[in-house]
Order: structure tokens, then sequence, then C-alpha cells
């Protein structure tokens, strides 16, 4: 069932925790807690205990400002909101040519990143993926489709689960009943996980199949152009969607571009075989290129680090390091925006 399908359910059952009532003011208690179901160009829902409304935005406030999954405090007599809670979680990217991220989704528990065993699968474009959830504090997860129509479909498992370690990868069919068990350790009451990835790799598909044949509002889902494995957008806004087996999920649109910015924790977790040969090398500053005494030039000549692997590391933390906005400190001191997950 979609969100707006659901019966009552407690706040726990929507994702509620500790994390979000010790945030509560004294004088809130008029208030409803409200999680955000959806997001629309003009306009927001919101689901409670008791169902789903539309809601009302303050003054100078836009969408935008919000994310699917997102905890609001709102005025139980006209559904205007009055607060949003600081997001345990949050889940942003940055589009070509964008000048601010652009909000994904909140309080994420798990992000399956998925990608399908054809032209599809990009180690570069998956390692974006992670760099994201891993700045994000989620944990992530790589579902691989169309696993019966590949002649090797172990070698992409194989490549997928090398891209970063302690890495769960998945393989699954989204149209049936046996993809719900595969997921369900990371599923379950008050879990909320979100999909991620390429159009026409079968997130919307999977929505419909986490939430069951009881949803009354499926996911439209669509095919793909054989010679590239390209697909079309069938989803076009961010949605919570209930998990027949309890939790929630939430589907985004497709993308096949990702920008990084301000992910330097997340590269570091992505790339950990580089980031900790760092601290052996000779020089504090050293770039990893020609400077002698360089444990990371080292490990590549003996042939235990992949040279792909470090020529993406590089252009992933250059790119990061100039997307990522510069913030002034003490005395005119510049350095690059922290880590900040909780907003």
């Amino acid at each position: 069932m979609t969100a707006a399908d659901t019966h009552a359910v407690s706040l726990e059952d929507l994702g509620w925790t500790d994390f979000f009532a010790d945030q509560l003011n004294p004088d809130e208690s008029d208030f409803v807690p409200m999680r955000i179901a959806t997001v629309h160009r003009d306009r927001l829902t919101g689901l409670s205990g008791t169902g789903q409304v539309d809601l009302t935005l303050p003054a100078q406030a836009n969408t935008g400002d919000y994310a699917v999954g997102d905890w609001v405090l709102v005025d139980a007599h006209d559904y205007l909101v009055r607060r949003r809670l600081t997001r345990k979680t949050v889940l942003e990217r940055r589009t070509q040519g964008g000048r601010t991220p652009q909000l994904a989704a909140a309080n994420v528990d798990t992000l399956f990143i998925v990608t399908s065993c054809n032209a599809d699968f990009n180690p570069a474009r998956l390692e974006r993926y992670l760099a994201l959830a891993n700045e994000a504090g989620t944990t992530p997860v790589i579902l691989l489709t169309k696993a019966d129509t590949a002649e090797d479909a172990e070698s992409y498992q194989r490549q997928a689960e090398a891209l970063q370690r302690g890495l769960a990868v998945v393989m699954l069919n989204p149209r049936t009943a046996d993809a719900a068990t595969a997921l369900a350790a990371w599923c379950g009451t008050g879990r909320t996980v979100a999909l991620i990835g390429s159009s026409g790799v079968g997130k919307s598909t999977l929505v419909n199949t986490l939430a069951g044949s009881g949803q009354q509002l499926p996911q439209l889902t669509g095919g793909i152009r054989e010679h590239d494995a390209k697909g079309r957008h069938t989803t076009t806004s961010r949605s919570l969607h209930a998990i027949a087996g309890g939790g929630w999920v939430i589907d985004t649109p497709g993308m096949r571009t990702l920008q990084v910015s301000d992910v330097a924790h997340g590269i570091d977790t992505l790339f950990a075989e580089i980031t900790e040969l760092a601290p052996l090398c000779k020089f504090r500053d050293c770039t990893h290129i020609h400077e002698p005494g360089c444990a990371v030039q080292t490990a590549l000549k003996a042939g235990t680090l992949d040279p792909e692997r470090l020529a993406r590391w590089r252009k992933l933390s250059d790119e990061n390091r100039g997307n990522t906005p510069v913030q002034s400190g003490p005395r005119g001191s510049k350095s690059p925006a922290g880590r900040g997950k909780r907003r």
C-alpha cells in the first residue's frame, strides 16, 4: 500500500525514535509529529498515526526545504508546519549545473543502490552513490537486477563487492516475492530504506514488490532501450511507501549523472585501502603521484592496489574538492565545509 492508503499506525511504526522525541520542547506538546510522505513542486503531504493530510507551509518556506522522510511538527487545526526536526540522516545530491544540493530523502536507515547486470553497470557511478550513502550515514547495499539476462552474472557481483569493504551485494528479480525476502534483513517495523539508481533498472518495480498487492496506487514502471540499457523516467517525484512486511521505502527519480560535493568522509570510507596508506607516506602533503617514499605508489608497483581504483579516487577527490564550499574560520582562515548529515 502507499502512504496514503494506510490506516491507523503508531508513530514508532512510522520510524519515530527517541532521537526525534528528545528534540521536542515543553511548549510544543499541542503540535502533532508527522512524517513527510510526498514532496511535489508546490505541495507536501504528511503522515501521522491517523492517516495522510495535505500540509500548509509557513511563510517564506518552499517544498525544496523538505525531504521525503523528514519529521515535522504540525498544528492540528490548520496543518501548518511549525518546525522541521533535525534529521538523523540526509541524502542529498548536486546535479549538473546545480548551485545548491538537492534533497533526495531523510532519516533513511539503508540505501539500496540499484543497478543491472548489463550496460547500466558502471563502477565509477556506483562509487559516487556509495560516497553519497557513506556521507549521509546510511548503510549502502547494492542490488543487482536482470541477472537472468547476463552470461556471467557472478562477475558483476564480484565487481560490486570489490567497490567497498564489507559491502553487501544482492542479486534479485524485482518482480518476484523472493525479492522482499532477500531484503527483509534491512526492512521491518520502524525501518526506512530508499532506492537510488538509473532509470530502467527496476526501482519502481521493486517498490511495488515490497509494498505488496494491497497498495492502491502502484508506482509506474517502464522499459529500457536494449542497445544501451537506458530507461525512461517513470518516477518524477519522491514518495514514501509502506512495506508489506513492515517499514517504509522511498523511491527516487532515476539519475545517471551525480556530482559529488562535501563528501570527503564518504570518499575516505569508500577508498579505505588508499586512505589507510596515506599516513604511511614520507610526506604529510603527499599527492601520491611522484613523491619519494609514497606508500600509495609503492602499493601500486607491488600490484596490491588497483590502478583504476586509484585513478577513480583521484578524480572523485578532485571533483569533491572543487565543488565543496569553503567556510571562513577564525582570523580569516578557511577550511572545507564540515560533514553535516544531521540538518
